[in-house]
């Protein structure tokens, strides 16, 4: 049976690939085991019949001698392909940035320790107030606009009390976050500096699968490092990854990506960004995602012009039927499901634009706005597609019958999970 989802679905096993705020008691080690491997070939030379004299001449040794004589009978040379990662990076590199974010956190004193046997035993050894732990935590990010604005994961920024942002010539500038976004983790960043290196922006709606991959970005800490791989898929779902609070569909990347990488920029192989790398499945390898720049943009540009991103909200939880649903929900609440195939209402969420609709738990939604659906995640993008005001028209099979309703999208709830 397929997990229920929400306008945004839950997350389970996947991990967020930026070093996240940490508390300073925590210590994370890292290995790494550097192998190096080099060769050495020998040649004699040995002249039949006598031993080999060897005459010095000046600035010739004879071993060079023989040298010069045998290239006459090689075979040429082949020439080297270019190599365009090189060139890539060494066009692209100096845009991408570190993100150092640090924040001030209050830690609670157990109310046990209030208590008059603590106090008597261990007086002012026990903090009568709460106490304040800095927690830090380092990302990456690019360059988008000559001026200083900068794109990055929102996880890497949020909450934030200062942030840093370290260029590849080693300077180091204060950054301002201009907006967050947590249901698509995108973050705008600016710092004030005029004439910076930009990236330039690929179209990542026709991305093609095996196409070349380039992740560049800050991953544990060591600045500047470059990963390759393909594009290993495109238009993943949040739930799929194990993100279900997100309303992103991400692109897939056998790339390395890991903590630290996370708002660095995946490229082409002409050097264009085609998205941010945001997320990893925790305990595989090779399975890297990252958002669409196109998607980024458009939560970028709304950042940048309010501070906040208005996302459109239906407020229903939701399941895609399947015969193992129908046959689970037979069994376990005597509820029978006709349709074969749709969207089923788990929930409805109190005085939500659905609600207010009249949508039901129970209602299988077969289309809307004419168009068929029949996965959370279709919903979800015509819902996330559709301007804050407007209507939607929803056709929904109830009690073998259809219904049909209008509801008038509107905005997703400030800090709500669901929905």
């Amino acid at each position: 049976m397929k997990r229920a989802s929400f306008d945004s679905e839950l997350p389970h096993q996947s991990s967020f690939s930026g070093s996240r705020f940490s508390p300073a008691k925590r210590m994370a080690t890292y290995l790494s085991l550097l192998l190096l491997g080099a060769g050495m070939g020998v040649g004699g030379v040995y002249i039949a019949g006598s031993p080999p004299m060897l005459t010095r001449t000046p600035g010739t040794s004879a071993l060079a001698q023989n040298n010069e004589n045998s290239q006459e009978n090689s075979t040429p040379a082949i020439a080297a392909p270019t190599n365009f990662v090189s060139e890539v990076v060494n066009r692209v590199g100096p845009a991408v940035v570190r993100i150092d974010a640090s924040r001030t956190v209050r830690t609670q004193v157990p109310e046990m320790f209030d208590d008059p046997f603590f106090r008597r035993f261990f007086g002012d050894a026990i903090p009568s107030s709460p106490e304040r732990q800095i927690q830090r935590g380092v990302g990456s990010g690019f360059i988008v606009s000559a001026n200083g604005q900068i794109l990055t994961n929102a996880h890497v920024v949020d909450g934030a009390d200062r942030v840093t942002v370290t260029l590849k010539d080693g300077r180091t500038l204060t950054g301002k976050v201009l907006g967050t976004d947590d249901l698509t983790d995108v973050a705008v960043v600016k710092v004030e500096a005029e004439n910076l290196p930009t990236v330039k922006l690929g179209d990542s709606n026709a991305l093609q699968v095996g196409e070349w991959a380039i992740a560049i970005g800050n991953p544990l800490g060591l600045d500047n490092t470059v990963t390759t791989g393909i594009i290993s898929g495109t238009g993943r779902n949040s739930s799929q990854i194990g993100v279900g609070d997100k309303r992103v569909n991400f692109i897939q990347t056998d790339a390395a990506i890991n903590p630290g990488n996370s708002g660095g920029p995946l490229l082409n192989a002409k050097g264009e960004v085609v998205g941010i790398n945001t997320a990893i499945i925790r305990g595989a390898q090779g399975l890297g995602f990252a958002i669409p720049i196109d998607r980024a943009m458009q939560i970028a540009e709304q950042l940048i012009a309010k501070g906040k991103v208005e996302h459109a909200y239906l407020g229903i939880q939701m399941a895609e039927i399947t015969p193992e649903l129908k046959q689970t929900l037979q069994e376990n609440e005597g509820l029978t499901i006709n349709a074969d195939q749709g969207v089923l209402i788990v929930r409805v969420v109190r005085n939500s634009p659905a609600a207010r609709a009249g949508l039901r738990a129970g209602d299988v939604i077969q289309t809307i706005n004419g168009q068929s659906v029949s996965t959370p995640s279709q919903v979800q993008d015509t819902v996330e597609k559709t301007a804050v005001g407007n209507e939607l028209s929803i056709a929904v099979e109830r009690d073998g019958r259809t219904v049909n309703l209008n509801a008038r999208v509107g905005v997703f709830p400030t800090r709500q999970a669901q929905g």
